[in-house]
């Protein structure tokens, strides 16, 4: 064992060697007084010197070789269908038992607090149903279009994908996300407070090459896109939206819909409530007006002070929130740390995003993580050294519009409390002494 030592420990030197002659003279010459690197194949930092094998064995790791390298593991195709490693079995979507009373019309919550990067995974995908999941056979279903056009359509899935494909990245979100927490802190969870977001890569046919193929009437001024769930769930949207960004999409992140998000085929919507993103699409229906006598599954609509209720409401204002630390991320140690968090905004592209440790006394200019698209999520970081004091972290976005995130006393002023949807208030999380993270809501 000693000697497989010396001659690791001789390997690592010559290369270290080897690397510091790249270096110029100056940086050199500080790399060889850091104490990395050490003339005579010393060991590496001197950190590990005077450890015993038995010791080195215990840390299972460098210069010690791992039980796992020590034998072969499964084969390809071991499971046909990849799935997580059993370390990441926590990194799951949840639901809210109390939150209805059945789980067929029912939402669950993406995990944010794990996920890297700006695409959500199929499989953590948050998800919404009216009336559960329908298991639909792609060979039996079909998309018909009709109503005020000149050639109404059945189109097979077959049929769907032999028009040309689009890809885009947009982020879909629940307008009722963090709707809970309107009057009071409720959820000490960023999961389950602001959960109901998630973006993907969609894959499909733009709805306006579909409109040019039936040929829109003058007179056609609004869609009708119906589900085929139990709760043939319906949203009316104005044909200026639906020839614009809309997409039919058959695919998520390069492979078929999942059924929990509208297998085979379903409606991205852009930027809009995710209710109008209608999931298993089985029907356009070309009108001059909006379909108001379906009033109750036509649109949501949000309650006002004075007791009136705006319908119609379908952008998705500008939000962020801080993903790490978070009360499922608390802070470990003292010290420099990354504070990460998402941005979206449902108006186009977010344009920057400011960080307060101090509850909004003062604001930090956050660095966006590349890429920065429109209406999708955009990732965001700054460097914080955290004294071990308590802190009130926030985060607010400005979109290209020039649209800036209110707080939660300027959104109540405007809004009221008597609605569940549209909140996008600045959220407070409150980092204790001992570096646990607790909801908070400051007005």
């Amino acid at each position: 064992m000693l000697g497989k030592l010396r001659r690791l420990n001789q390997g690592v030197s010559k290369i270290a060697l080897e690397e510091s002659e790249r270096l110029p003279s100056e940086e050199r010459r500080r790399f060889l007084r850091s104490g990395l690197f050490t003339a005579g194949g010393a060991m590496v930092g001197g950190a590990l010197a005077g450890l015993a094998p038995k010791a080195l064995a215990s840390t299972q790791s460098p210069p010690e070789i791992p039980p796992w390298t020590r034998s072969l593991g499964p084969g390809v195709v071991t499971d046909p269908y990849g799935v997580p490693s059993p370390f990441e079995k926590d990194v799951i979507r949840r639901n809210v038992p109390w939150l209805t009373a059945d789980k067929v019309s029912s939402i669950s919550f993406s995990p944010l607090q794990h996920l890297k990067g700006i695409i959500t995974p199929n499989g953590l995908f948050f998800e919404r149903h009216h009336a559960g999941r329908p298991e639909i056979d792609p060979q039996q279903h079909r998309l018909m279009i009709h109503g005020l056009v000149d050639r109404p359509i059945i189109l097979s899935m077959d049929d769907l994908q032999r028009f040309p494909s689009v890809s885009q990245i947009n982020f879909i979100e629940c307008p009722a996300n963090g709707g809970m927490e309107w009057r009071g802190a409720q959820m000490n969870s960023l999961q389950f407070l602001h959960g109901m977001v998630s973006c993907a890569e969609w894959t499909g046919v733009r709805l306006s090459t579909l409109l040019q193929e039936v040929g829109i009437k003058p007179e056609g001024k609004w869609l009708l896109a119906e589900g085929a769930d139990g709760a043939a769930m319906t949203r009316s949207i104005p044909m200026e939206k639906a020839l614009d960004d809309v997409i039919v999409a058959y695919a998520q992140n390069g492979e078929a819909l999942r059924r929990e998000q509208g297998y085979p085929v379903r409606l991205v919507v852009p930027g809009w409530e995710g209710n109008t993103h209608v999931k298993w699409l089985r029907r356009l229906e070309v009108g001059d007006k909006p379909w108001m006598q379906r009033e109750e599954t036509s649109k949501y609509t949000d309650l006002m002070p004075d007791g009136t209720a705006h319908g119609f409401t379908w952008v998705m204002e500008a939000k962020s929130v801080i993903t790490s630390p978070c009360p499922e991320m608390p802070l470990k140690n003292k010290g420099v740390c990354q504070i990460e968090g998402l941005a979206w905004s449902g108006r186009g592209k977010v344009k920057a995003v400011d960080v307060s440790v101090d509850g909004g006394q003062n604001w930090q200019q956050a660095q966006l993580r590349e890429p920065v698209m429109a209406k999708s999520l955009t990732r965001f970081s700054l460097e914080w050294k955290w004294d071990g004091n308590p802190a009130l972290l926030q985060s607010r976005v400005i979109d290209e519009t020039g649209y800036v995130q209110p707080t939660l006393a300027q959104l109540k002023q405007a809004r009221g409390t008597n609605s569940i949807y549209h909140k996008n208030a600045i959220q407070t999380w409150k980092v204790n002494g001992d570096g646990s993270v607790v909801n908070v809501q400051l007005s």
